[in-house]
């Protein structure tokens, strides 16, 4: 017995012990012997372009009815073509899914340091966050990583471990501000998965998270025309969920590029170049064609992509939501002393779980705001506080503090007079997650996200316009008027009526 163990430890040694080039770092003999199991270094870098045709889906993770699994899926079906000596790409895709109906085409290129769309005949230009999503998509696809290490300065072996209960090599680099490991199969000498953490602060999802790992996996590899070995499998994992998943139909190697394919309009241009200038962190709180609303007397609505309430009370003012950003918060907070001089802000009620909802509650934490959330988004708010900021520091990060959160179960008044607020859970279907705010002497009911306006004047998923009805009835509200994250001050008869309408045979 005692025998095996020693041989197999032997057998475990020999199998992580790679020889390496005479005074070369152990970590780039590894890559290259990467690159010899793809088909050779050479090989890889006489490759001019590649044309990827297949199959995916994507877990909506910042949006479905829970932080856990089962998640809500967006499928989609591609065919992009990618100039790998230009660092170009033009993809073609058709997404459909919870958000999606029919199939949706769009055409996506990337060239000349230029991110547009093209969806029925327009194109439009993309933003920062797209940018950087194609560029990761190019730099750390299997045909270009390996090369990608090969021309990092800081390339450097890392202890070797088991993945996948298999043993790999572990080699680290930098690209710029993002860190990368690659794990390569200590048996074949073929990439298994790519890691990087990096900040995603253009990303309305992501750039709520600070330093984000993500992980890409690859596996199912064939051998393809001319030698090249390549993976028709991709898993994207990020912050250990399961995000993007591609299984490729079809592979060519080499195949003739046309400049006619990567050519984005000369406005379309000029257009990215000035949304690449705005900010997510930049994001006006008030603008000149959607001023402030004022709800009621000392209610005062900030409309934008995610409304944000200020509500004043005798003792200060609360803020109903933090959506989007730190530096958001911060500029609803300078609009919250200049309306209400003299009143502190004295809580933060956020009411659903949606990351772009909760995105900037980490600036009222790093003032010593009190934070209300729904005791079901507990988990989700200490995440989120929680969250490494290393790569680009805010105020919390740079000033660590602990939070002071009040988990809502039940029924709970905060304040009191006119604008005493009275958060009620939803507890319902699709609004699990969501919290209600009820101020009874004006008779208006926030809504939370439950009920959302189209532009036809109907309302997104009219299931959601009756949970809200039912909790009015169940908690006895003689609601007059509802508002909310996407929803402007509206009578409450709209809603009954909608709701009629869909009950109506």
């Amino acid at each position: 017995m005692r025998r095996a163990l020693l041989l197999s430890a032997v057998a475990v040694l020999l199998l992580f012990t790679l020889p390496t080039s005479a005074g070369e770092e152990p970590g780039r003999t590894r890559v290259r012997a990467a690159a010899e199991a793809m088909g050779g270094e050479a090989r890889l870098r006489a490759l001019a372009s590649l044309r990827v045709q297949g199959i995916g889906h994507w877990n909506l993770l910042e949006q479905s009815e829970r932080p856990t699994p089962p998640f809500l899926v967006m499928y989609e079906q591609f065919d992009e073509v990618r100039d790998l000596r230009e660092g170009r790409l033009n993809q073609k895709t058709e997404g459909r899914g919870a958000v999606l109906d029919p199939w949706k085409a769009m055409t996506v290129r990337l060239s000349d340091g230029v991110v547009a769309a093209e969806v029925e005949g327009k194109w439009r230009p993309l933003g920062n966050a797209q940018f950087q999503d194609l560029q990761e998509r190019l730099t750390f696809a299997p045909e270009h990583v390996l090369l990608a290490a090969l021309g990092a300065k800081d390339l450097r072996a890392q202890p070797d471990t088991v993945l996948q209960e298999v043993p790999h090599h572990v080699v680290a680099f930098h690209l710029g501000r993002a860190s990368v490991r690659l794990f390569l199969n200590a048996h074949t000498g073929l990439p298994t998965a790519v890691e990087t953490v990096d900040a995603h602060p253009e990303d309305l999802f992501w750039s709520a998270w600070g330093d984000v790992r993500t992980v890409l996996s690859f596996q199912s590899w064939t051998l393809e025309p001319g030698g090249l070995r390549y993976p028709r499998h991709w898993e994207w994992a990020r912050n250990g969920q399961p995000d993007h998943s591609v299984t490729v139909t079809a592979v060519t190697v080499d195949p003739p590029l046309r400049d006619e394919d990567f050519t984005v309009p000369d406005d379309v241009k000029q257009g990215f170049e000035a949304r690449r200038a705005r900010k997510l962190e930049d994001m006006p709180v008030t603008r000149a064609e959607t001023p402030p609303v004022e709800v009621s007397s000392g209610v005062v609505q900030l409309p934008g992509a995610w409304n944000v309430t200020l509500v004043a009370q005798d003792d200060g003012v609360v803020v109903v939501e933090g959506p989007i950003s730190s530096g958001y918060s911060a500029r609803v907070l300078d609009e919250a002393a200049k309306r209400f001089p003299g009143l502190k802000v004295k809580a933060v009620v956020s009411t659903s779980d949606a990351w772009p909802h909760v995105g900037g509650l980490r600036e009222y934490v790093a003032r010593g705001i009190p934070v209300y959330a729904l005791d079901l988004n507990r988990a989700l708010v200490e995440r989120l506080v929680a969250s490494p900021r290393t790569l680009l520091p805010d105020a919390l990060a740079r000033a660590p503090r602990a939070a002071k959160l009040q988990t809502v179960s039940a029924r709970r008044v905060l304040g009191s007079g006119r604008n005493a607020l009275v958060l009620l859970p939803a507890r319902t279907e699709t609004g699990e997650r969501m919290l209600f705010v009820w101020l009874p002497e004006p008779r208006l009911l926030y809504t939370s996200d439950l009920v959302q306006p189209q532009p036809d004047g109907t309302f997104f998923n009219v299931q959601q316009v009756d949970e809200t009805v039912e909790v009015a009835g169940r908690e006895k509200l003689p609601v007059a008027r509802v508002f909310g994250m996407h929803l402007k001050p509206t009578d409450w008869s709209a809603l009954t009526t909608a709701v009629d309408k869909a009950r109506a045979p």
